[in-house]
């Protein structure tokens, strides 16, 4: 399902717009640094879902770009049938942030879904985004031209919150076979969260520049008796081709705690983000990662920054992830810990057709998402003492790396301008991967120190049922 939250300049403390949010799929998911890449000519992707998905379809190969961007992104390893390793988005070397979270297409919609649906599905419109747009518009007209070309295989509808420093963009596409598509553009004003994804009214009798969608938008409902253009101005988007609830509830209640942050003073600081991806009501076991991602222009494309959570928010801190980084540390790779299909497999080769996808080398490593969700089943076990606890300590990590942030990313700065561009990103490379292992190594002794106190004052007695905090989703 997933969660994006989106602040439009205007209201933050900064002057900067933001894209944050999380994962939420029940498999692995690992950190990664995607090289920029040059393809031969003729080279092809592989794009779709395959019979195994909730709605069925198979795979095909679409032309790969001449050369692909550099990004930092999660991957994940299962959904539905969709071809492995897939991802929800992340940052790229254009400034181009993307986040995917689900969207409801109308049943009718649904049961029109070929069987034999081809194209690229959710993931792989957002790693195109990733590996080849510019900017945010060009994302979403990426979008339009390759759902035109090869189709769209859908799990019964989804979206995109696609954003840079000048704008964002919620694009949604539709189940059915159709090519259907709406974007509408979020500005300096906007705070927008998505989850799922909506879109309401678009002003359809002329073209209007926040708005972008399929050629057919507007005829295909007329062609169903869905929309009489004749009884509106408007065309409401979410109404004719979603569920018609809008805002859900746990949208409702974040988009409007947001806006009135934005009234204070001081506006949103990055504390109110954390905060906002990290709140007990919205986040649990189901996040399966956190991101924020400062949508600014720095003087060197290896300063943009991506802050990560190798789990959700609750059991980790924020670290900053820098575009010039060259490697994570071992541990924020893929691990087999809830990797798909690696309960079958070995690290030896005794049986060479069961070999496993993670070398030898990374998972003979401590697996980081299994020890912060270690850290969050303990958390869970007297969550209304230890949560309060462990947010205080994440909070004061972010408070000295946030600190730490402006000066080394100034210090990387200086030296990239100075023609010293691998001093620059090595220094990049050695600040995140030791914050990324300071965080490892604090929530590895909070666990241990959380069990110590559950097994002297309290039980690991099993209960009927898993504990948990109430989410409002």
């Amino acid at each position: 399902m997933s969660y994006a939250l989106y602040i439009g300049k205007n209201h933050t403390s900064d002057g900067v717009p933001y894209l944050a949010g999380y994962g939420d799929e029940p498999s692995s998911h690992w950190l990664e640094i995607v090289a920029r890449r040059e393809h031969a000519a003729g080279a092809t992707v592989t794009v779709g879902v395959t019979a195994e998905s909730d709605f069925p379809g198979s795979l095909s190969e679409i032309p790969q770009a001449p050369e692909t961007a550099r990004h930092v992104r999660v991957s994940y390893s299962h959904f539905r049938g969709v071809p492995a390793p897939l991802t929800n988005g992340g940052l790229n070397e254009h400034g181009v942030a993307v986040r995917d979270v689900w969207a409801v297409s109308r049943p009718e919609l649904n049961a029109m879904t070929p069987t034999t649906q081809n194209g690229p599905n959710y993931s792989d419109l957002a790693r195109l985004v990733l590996e080849r747009a510019k900017s945010a518009r060009e994302g979403v007209e990426l979008i339009g031209e390759l759902i035109a070309l090869y189709g769209h295989s859908t799990y019964g509808g989804n979206s995109h919150l696609i954003a840079d420093a000048e704008e964002g963009w919620v694009v949604i596409q539709f189940s059915g076979g159709q090519g259907l598509w709406a974007a509408e553009r979020l500005g300096a004003d906007s705070i927008r969260a998505s989850r799922p994804g909506y879109i309401r009214d678009i002003p359809f009798k002329e073209r209007h520049p926040d708005f972008l969608y399929s050629a057919n938008l507007i005829s295909f409902a007329v062609e169903q008796g869905w929309f009489e253009p004749a009884a509106s101005d408007v065309f409401n988007v979410n109404k004719i081709y979603g569920d018609g609830l809008l805002r859900w509830a746990g949208v409702a209640w974040i988009e409007d705690e947001m806006k009135a942050r934005a009234k204070r003073p001081t506006k949103i600081g990055f504390e109110d983000i954390a905060w906002a991806i990290r709140t007990p009501e919205l986040t649990g076991d189901t996040a399966g990662y956190g991101q924020i991602v400062p949508l600014e222009h720095p003087r060197h494309d290896e300063l943009r920054v991506l802050w990560h959570t190798q789990v959700g928010a609750l059991a980790a801190p924020f670290v900053p992830v820098y575009m010039g980084v060259s490697d994570v540390p071992e541990e924020f790779k893929m691990h087999r810990y809830l990797t798909s299909g690696e309960s079958a497999c070995f690290i030896d080769l005794r049986k060479p057709d069961k070999v496993s996808l993670v070398p030898q080398q990374i998972e003979a490593t401590r697996s980081a998402a299994q020890v912060f969700k270690r850290l969050l089943y303990v958390m869970l076990q007297e969550h209304e003492i230890y949560l309060p606890e462990i947010t205080a300590v994440w909070e004061g990590v972010e408070r000295k790396l946030r600190r730490m942030h402006a000066s080394v990313s100034q210090a990387a700065d200086v030296l990239i301008g100075a023609g010293k561009r691998q001093l620059g990103t090595d220094y990049l490379t050695y600040f995140t991967r030791s914050e990324l292992m300071n965080a490892l190594n604090l929530a590895e002794t909070l666990a241990d120190a959380l069990e110590a106190r559950t097994r002297a004052l309290h039980s690991f007695e099993p209960w009927p049922q898993p504990k948990t905090v109430d989410q409002i989703w």
